[in-house]
């Protein structure tokens, strides 16, 4: 499996929430609604979910292993911190 794509979309208000991400798998498959959350000992993904009955929220599509799990984190993570270092620079440019 290979990831082929990752698009970033930050987001703009303050919070945990720093960018919702969508991957695409092989050229073939799309995965939307990654999230990239601030925690207490740094980025991390949340995978797309919903609210079930009970009020818990559960995945909707996930890794079945850590091992896959941590390859697209590592992956996310890493195109996310390359958005960051573009802005700078799209910033400066306007003025």
């Amino acid at each position: 499996m290979q990831i082929t794509d990752v698009r970033v979309r930050k987001v703009a208000k303050e919070g945990k929430l720093k960018a919702v991400v969508s991957i695409t798998i092989d050229d073939e498959f799309v995965v939307h609604d990654i999230k990239v959350i601030e925690g207490e000992k740094g980025l991390f993904i949340a995978m797309p979910s919903k609210k079930a009955l009970d009020g818990e929220y559960r995945d909707i599509a996930h890794p079945i292993n850590s091992g896959t799990r941590e390859r697209i984190q590592s992956t996310i993570l890493e195109k996310y911190t390359e958005s960051l270092e573009e802005e700078p620079e799209a910033i400066a440019g306007e003025m």
